[in-house]
């Protein structure tokens, strides 16, 4: 006969917070990204107060983006704060078994989703800076496809071909599926790159026209 697990308890209390600004929202959401299945709220709550815990230090945690972004709150106001999103449906708490672990809901995964992409291309352009290359995508590999597919996406909406020596760098690195997602964002960047030449060279003709008219 199997012992029953008892679970940690589990008190959530947003200390009557009637609403968050939208960029505190993303900074939990993103320092949960780490957690996910693996930590809970007192472990994020570390890792937005910039704590030198052991528990944060071991595993990387103050490598996060928002690691410490809360340093001015107390470790009550940050709590109440991520209690808040968790009641608000953005975060949800499952148990593996005994210790309470957080998760994303689909609400929550979409912000996150898109603070993610963006946090990605923000890195392309700072490689595209440091050099010319080689570029090391293999950072990407095993991400979450939906993930990939908005980034992919993000950086067609730019219409900027110096993208395409890192998209290169990347096609080499992942699965097919991927790569040939890959190439149709290299080929929509040569696109528009062409199209807009198009473009400049028939104002630039309207223009000489209108000059030679007048």
């Amino acid at each position: 006969m199997s012992r029953k697990v008892r679970r940690v308890g589990l008190h959530l209390d947003s200390k009557e917070i009637e609403s968050l600004p939208h960029v505190e929202i993303t900074a939990i959401l993103r320092g949960a990204d780490d957690l996910i299945m693996r930590g809970g709220r007192s472990l994020l709550m570390k890792v937005l107060k910039g704590s030198r815990a052991q528990e944060v230090l071991k595993v990387g945690l103050e490598q996060s983006p928002v690691y410490g972004c809360f340093h001015h709150l107390s470790p009550e106001e940050t709590l109440a704060r991520i209690d808040w999103v968790i009641q608000r449906g953005y975060l949800a708490i499952e148990y593996d078994g005994r210790l309470p672990l957080l998760v994303y809901t689909e609400a929550g995964w979409e912000i996150e989703r898109d603070t993610y992409a963006d946090e990605l291309l923000r890195g392309f352009d700072r490689m595209l800076a440091a050099g010319p290359g080689p570029f090391d995508m293999s950072y990407l590999k095993d991400r979450s496809r939906d993930l990939i597919l908005l980034l992919l996406e993000k950086v067609e909406a730019t219409g900027d071909r110096k993208y395409i020596p890192v998209l290169k760098a990347w096609e080499q690195t992942d699965y097919k599926k991927v790569q040939a997602r890959i190439r149709q964002a290299i080929h929509h960047l040569n696109q528009s790159a062409t199209q807009e030449g198009a473009a400049a060279d028939h104002a630039s003709r309207r223009q000489c026209g209108a000059s030679e008219v007048s």
